[in-house]
């Protein structure tokens, strides 16, 4: 498989993620704290996991890198190469991954980390590039978790944080019949985090 030029290194708190010209290779990074043996199963199993839900959302029309291959606890992967969302954040972008977390959540997938720094915009779609804390589940709470992982994360990187909440909240009610309930789970989860910071502090 030819990779082309090396063109950048991440170091992430679960990965290594190298960056060439043609696909990207995630490398789950092990740890210390756990014996070598269990370690390097769970390392394994857990790019297994990952890859499996990349062509999961793939199949339920969210669009992700085509996984090329899987080599232990590392997965090659299909470069996306475009703008990160991040730097592109508009209403109708919002709107659009509220459509795309929406399918994500019908399909039972967590994404686990929902922010503009995982998506990558490219030929107007937008890719979900990490899902290294995705996991299978059906239940609302996590679904309420991702939601407020993405509102907090518009909260702390955009000043018109409520204009794009509102319209990720907009497309996600389009895709899915259940967003009320999710949605007011996600209210509930950050009332909890400011009781918590407030005992904290008083």
């Amino acid at each position: 498989m030819e990779y082309g030029k090396l063109i950048k290194v991440y170091l992430g708190g679960e990965a290594e993620v190298r960056i060439y010209e043609n696909v990207v290779e995630k490398i789950r990074k092990p740890k210390r704290y756990r014996h070598p043996k269990l370690d390097q199963s769970l390392r394994r199993s857990r790019t297994r996991t990952e890859a499996k839900i990349i062509a999961l959302a793939r199949r339920h029309g969210v669009p992700t890198p085509i996984i090329l291959d899987i080599e232990g606890d590392k997965i090659i992967m299909e470069r996306i190469k475009g703008e990160p969302v991040k730097n592109v954040m508009s209403k109708e972008i919002s709107r659009e991954i509220g459509k795309m977390v929406a399918r994500l959540h019908k399909a039972g997938i967590i994404h686990g980390d929902i922010t503009p720094m995982n998506m990558i915009l490219s030929d107007s779609k937008i890719y979900f590039v990490d899902f290294g804390l995705s996991f299978i589940e059906d239940r609302v709470e996590p679904k309420g978790v991702d939601l407020h992982v993405y509102f907090e994360s518009l909260k702390a990187g955009f000043d018109n944080w409520e204009e794009l909440k509102e319209a990720f909240i907009e497309g996600y009610k389009e895709e899915y019949e259940k967003a009320d309930e999710v949605l007011e789970r996600a209210k509930e989860i950050e009332l909890r985090g400011r009781y918590i910071e407030k005992r904290l502090v008083s």
